[in-house]
C-alpha cells in the first residue's frame, strides 16, 4: 500500500503548476522596464527609477475585498473581484500623493481550480494595469479544512513612491478650504455584511432585476473605481491639502483623518444625487440615514480639499466626475452632513 501524499491531504500541486502557466502571459500585460523578475521566482524585483525623484519615499498600503468575495463566490463570476483588490490598496496610498510601482497579490482557496485562479488574477491584472502599476508577484495557497472547496479570499499589497516635498500630508488645509468629491462607481468594496444581512432581511436575491441592464448581484458587484489617474493628474495642476479615500466608515470615519484638531468638515449633499443601489440597500434593512453615511461611501469615492482658488480648476479637470460638497470650518474633528 502507497503511502500518504500531499494531494491524499487535499493539496494537488499539479494544478499549481497549471495556475502559473495560465496566468503568466496575463500577468506580463503589467510589467514595464523596471521589473526584472518573471512569475515563477521566490520574490519580484523592481528597479526604482529616481531621475525626477530628489528625496524618494516609498509608501505601501494592504487590504483585501472583504465579505464582496461572497458574492462573487455565490454568483460564480470571479473576474472583477481583483479590481478591488488593487482599487482598495492603491486608493489608500494616492492619499499620500504615492505613484504605485508594484502591486503583489495572496490567494488562498480550499481547493485550487486553475480556471477560476485565472479568473481572479485577470481582474487583478485588470486593476494593475489601471492603476499603472505592475503585478510583481503572489502566491496561491490550497488550505483545505480552513476554507471550504469552492471558497477563496484575496488580498493585496500595494508600494509607491514619492518625493518627500510632494507628500500631502494636511499640513497646509486652511479653515475655508473646499472639499471636493470624486464619484464612487458604486459601493466599492466596503459594508457587504450589512448588504447582505439586508438582503437576507428583505428576502432579496442577487439574480433580481436591479434595473433594465443588470441583476442585483451584478450591480453590487461593480468593482471599486481607482483614482490614480484623476490624483495624479490633479497634483499636477493644483495644491492638494488632502486627499481622503472614503472606505469603511464613510464620511464620519475617513474626513476626520484628514482633518487637524481644531478642525470640522461641513458637508452639503443632495439626497437625489445618491446612487440608486444605497437608495435599495437602505430600504430592504430599514437602515437610518446616520448609519448609511456611517458605513457606504455613499457615491462619494475620494474627497480631495483644495484652497477657494483652486476650486474651480479642479472641477475643470474633473469634470462630471467631480463636484463641491462641503468645507473645512473650526471645530474638534468632527464631520456635519446636511442633506437637501
Amino acid at each position: 500500500m502507497a503511502g500518504l501524499t500531499y494531494k491524499d491531504a487535499g493539496v494537488d500541486k499539479e494544478k499549481g503548476y497549471e495556475e502559473v502557466k495560465l496566468i503568466k502571459n496575463l500577468v506580463k500585460k503589467t510589467y514595464s522596464k523596471n521589473v526584472l523578475t518573471d512569475l515563477g521566482g521566490f520574490a519580484g524585483l523592481f528597479q526604482l527609477d529616481l531621475s525626477d525623484i530628489k528625496e524618494p519615499v516609498l509608501i505601501s498600503g494592504t487590504d483585501g475585498v472583504g465579505t464582496k468575495i461572497k458574492l462573487a463566490m455565490e454568483m460564480d463570476k470571479h473576474d472583477t473581484v481583483g479590481i478591488d483588490c488593487v482599487a482598495m490598496c492603491v486608493n489608500d496610498i494616492i492619499c499620500q500623493g504615492a505613484r504605485p510601482l508594484f502591486f503583489l497579490d495572496y490567494i488562498a482557496t480550499g481547493e485550487l481550480e486553475p480556471a477560476k485562479m485565472k479568473s481572479l488574477v485577470s481582474g487583478v491584472v485588470d486593476g494593475c494595469m489601471d492603476a499603472s502599476c505592475a503585478l510583481i508577484g503572489g502566491e496561491t495557497a490550497e488550505m483545505p479544512g480552513i476554507y471550504g472547496k469552492d471558497d477563496y479570499d484575496l488580498a493585496g499589497f500595494a508600494v509607491g513612491l514619492a518625493d518627500k516635498a510632494r507628500i500631502i500630508t494636511s499640513k497646509d488645509l486652511e479653515v475655508g478650504d473646499v472639499a471636493i468629491a470624486i464619484k464612487s462607481s458604486g459601493l466599492h468594496s466596503n459594508g457587504f455584511s450589512l448588504v447582505r444581512k439586508a438582503m437576507e432581511v428583505a428576502g432579496v436575491s442577487l439574480d433580481d432585476k436591479f434595473d433594465e441592464n443588470s441583476s442585483i448581484g451584478e450591480k453590487l458587484l461593480t468593482p471599486t473605481k481607482i483614482y490614480v489617474k484623476e490624483i495624479q493628474n490633479l497634483m499636477g495642476q493644483v495644491n492638494l491639502k488632502a486627499v481622503s479615500n472614503i472606505t469603511g466608515g464613510g464620511l464620519y470615519e475617513n474626513i476626520p483623518r484628514v482633518l487637524k484638531d481644531d478642525m470640522d468638515c461641513e458637508f452639503v449633499l443632495e439626497r437625489d444625487d445618491v446612487d440608486p443601489i444605497f437608495k435599495k440597500i437602505q430600504e430592504w434593512g430599514d437602515i437610518s440615514t446616520d448609519e448609511m453615511y456611517s458605513t457606504f461611501n455613499m457615491g462619494l469615492g475620494m474627497v480631495v480639499f483644495v484652497g477657494k482658488e483652486d476650486e474651480a480648476k479642479v472641477l475643470e479637470i474633473l469634470g462630471d466626475q467631480g463636484k463641491t460638497v462641503g468645507q473645512v470650518t473650526k471645530g474638534n474633528k468632527e464631520v456635519k452632513i446636511e442633506l437637501r
